[in-house]
């Protein structure tokens, strides 16, 4: 059962409150992950057209532009158009994590973007078709992140560090120049 011991599984049933790492053998399930964060070239000196010769940022969560790399596992069920709807950025948790994050523009002229934080054993490449979905129906946006060790966030799964990836999302939905009104 996921590599807990005997000794492990009657204490976790028998003297609670439980010891923080069988909690997390039992609560967080990171999958494999389905996609990356590709930072795109910055201009160059030549202005727009000399993109192909800029540099590429580190991947330390640099303000810019970044590309959403989808893998095959992630079973993306639209077209391009709706995949460049999708932002993707990297920030930074309280605990020193790079933390993924994903702004979905579901409808142009939506009022409401919702904070989504997904269930476990997925990530945003598994979680960005029904973004679209979900956003379509209740017309608005939708910004979510991975929690860290889950996809491209850095970090391992823990609870404090859960707290710290929503506090970190939560300030790059306020902070980030996202087409949100203030």
């Amino acid at each position: 059962m996921n590599g807990l011991s005997l000794s492990e599984l009657c204490c976790l049933f028998c003297c609670p409150p439980c010891p923080g790492r069988i909690a997390a053998k039992l609560a967080f399930l990171p999958p494999e992950a389905t996609y990356s964060l590709v930072p795109e070239p910055e201009p160059g000196p030549g202005g727009a057209g000399a993109a192909s010769l800029g540099t590429l940022r580190a991947s330390s969560g640099a303000p810019g532009r970044w590309k959403l790399h989808l893998t095959e596992r992630a079973d993306f069920q639209y077209s391009q158009r709706e995949l460049d709807t999708i932002e993707v950025f990297p920030t930074k948790s309280a605990r020193g994590n790079r933390v993924a994050c994903m702004y979905v523009r579901c409808v142009p002229s939506a009022r409401y973007t919702v904070l989504f934080s997904h269930g476990n054993a997925v990530d945003l490449g598994q979680m960005s078709s029904f973004y679209i979905g979900l956003g379509s129906r209740l017309h608005c946006n939708i910004f979510s992140y991975d929690y860290s060790g889950y996809g491209a966030s850095s970090g391992r799964p823990s609870e404090r560090n859960l707290y710290a990836d929503i506090d970190a999302a939560w300030q790059a939905l306020r902070t980030r120049n996202l087409g949100l009104e203030p």
